[in-house]
């Protein structure tokens, strides 16, 4: 059996969270590989009750679902618990189906204010940190002084605590930051508690089992391929791998495993933070594209940037990941608009491209744009692919051909009941377009 994977194609926020949770039924796991509660994975239920996930994959409210916080992911103890407790107030019981890591790294309080202060120390070059202790966790994991989840278990891991945060404090002294670290210390090891109650697993083992038993395993992706470590928009990135290779160190899963492999993308594209974003709409239509999209981070609260969608950036993250389908989100959100674009290349020193410069932060780009009309339709009664409006369904036929990749599910709002699938054969060439273990009707 193959491990399906589900990602970001854009700077995140694509609507990872609902995809998931739609297609969770259809799997005997969800595991989460890379980044940390700076992620915000946004889920609406029946009845309009909404969720934001930080840390817990997107099919823990499938009971029969087992969900790993895989050993890519950074943690901090003190958010899971906070999303522990809001779930287990909703009725839901996590003890049987929330797994972690043993290899999965801790956020201390001193990498959040490490974090801060990096950040203020930036002034006007700052990167748009969300603030929570990723970057610096990640820099000791790779500097081999992190402490990780299975650490917990060990009698000296209050000495190791210690030390690594005596390290920390000796690194802020070059900062001129104010901080109080015992408060923060204290919530810090209380929730500490709770996280060993968790099913601690050697998550390598656990996903090869699964796998090697046939089950159906859906790798989530937090943030999005714009922002992987190596392949972003350097410097404004996140500090992992978000394409499809950090599934197999987040996971410990070969390459030969991967199966099919999900890509999300809005029907238009918005960052939050600093960064290039080539196709940003700094005027009325991109207030009015935040405005009718909600674009307020779900971590953060922070207003996003928004614009049109970019093909060049799109095929270079499916190239990147080899996306095998697509998910469009928020189809909705341009009901109103009179007249759509998408750009299809990119001109730099009045040169056409459709490839992405080395580094997109030292280069004017001007969008080429190509006009669609809009449908000007409300799409709230539709079920069925081929009730869309005509207009649309040029739309999406068009990203379709330019991406060559099938777009087989259309998201037309963020209750779980409205993402309208494709048949196989309705998309764009691909015979093998269906997530495993799932039987699609257009």
């Amino acid at each position: 059996m193959h491990a399906d994977v589900l990602l970001g194609l854009q700077w995140g926020d694509e609507g990872k969270g609902k995809v998931v949770d739609y297609l969770a039924a259809n799997y005997d796991m969800v595991a989460r590989f890379q980044g940390g509660p700076n992620a915000g994975h946004t889920l609406i239920l029946e009845g309009g009750q909404k969720y934001v996930l930080h840390t817990i994959p997107s099919g823990i409210f499938f009971p029969e679902c087992r969900n790993l916080i895989g050993n890519g992911v950074v943690v901090d103890p003190l958010t899971l618990e906070q999303e522990i407790q809001k779930l287990e107030q909703a009725g839901l019981n996590l003890n049987h189906n929330l797994f972690i890591a043993r290899k999965a790294h801790l956020i201390l309080p001193t990498h959040k204010i490490l974090d801060a202060a990096s950040e203020e120390a930036k002034g006007s070059a700052k990167i748009g940190s969300t603030l929570k202790g990723i970057g610096p966790t990640y820099m000791d994991k790779t500097g081999r002084n992190g402490l990780r989840v299975g650490d917990l278990e060990r009698a000296d891991f209050r000495e190791r605590y210690e030390q690594l945060k005596q390290k920390h404090i000796k690194l802020l002294e070059h900062f001129e930051h104010d901080y109080q670290l015992d408060s923060l210390e204290r919530a810090w090891f209380e929730s500490l508690e709770r996280v060993k109650q968790l099913n601690l697993v050697d998550g390598e083992y656990f996903v090869g089992d699964a796998l090697a038993k046939g089950q159906r395993v859906l790798a989530e992706g937090a943030q999005g391929a714009m922002l992987d470590i190596d392949f972003g928009t350097y410097p404004f990135v996140t500090s992992s791998n978000t394409v499809s290779a950090g599934v197999c160190t987040g996971l410990g899963v070969a390459p030969r495993r991967i199966g099919e492999v999900i890509g999300i993308s809005k029907a238009y594209c918005t960052r939050v933070g600093s960064g290039p974003f080539p196709t940003e709409l700094e005027d009325e239509t991109g207030e009015r594209l935040r405005k009718e999209g909600g674009e307020f981070g779900a971590t953060t609260g922070r207003p996003r940037r928004c614009g049109w969608i970019d093909l060049p950036a799109l095929r270079y993250a499916i190239q990147l990941s080899g996306v095998t389908q697509l998910a469009i989100t928020k189809v909705d959100v341009l009901n109103a608009f009179e007249e759509i674009q998408v750009c299809t290349a990119y001109r730099i020193d009045g040169v056409a491209t459709d490839r992405l410069p080395y580094d997109l932060t030292g280069v004017e780009i001007e969008p080429v744009y190509r006009s669609f009309p809009g449908w000007n339709s409300n799409l709230d009664s539709i079920d069925q692919y081929g009730e869309l409006p005509e207009r649309l369904r040029h739309y999406i036929d068009f990203l379709e051909g330019a991406l060559d990749t099938p777009i087989t599910m259309i998201s037309l709002g963020p209750e779980r009941d409205r993402l309208l699938r494709r048949s196989a054969n309705s998309a764009a060439g691909s015979s093998s377009s269906t997530p495993a273990g799932e039987s699609v009707n257009a």
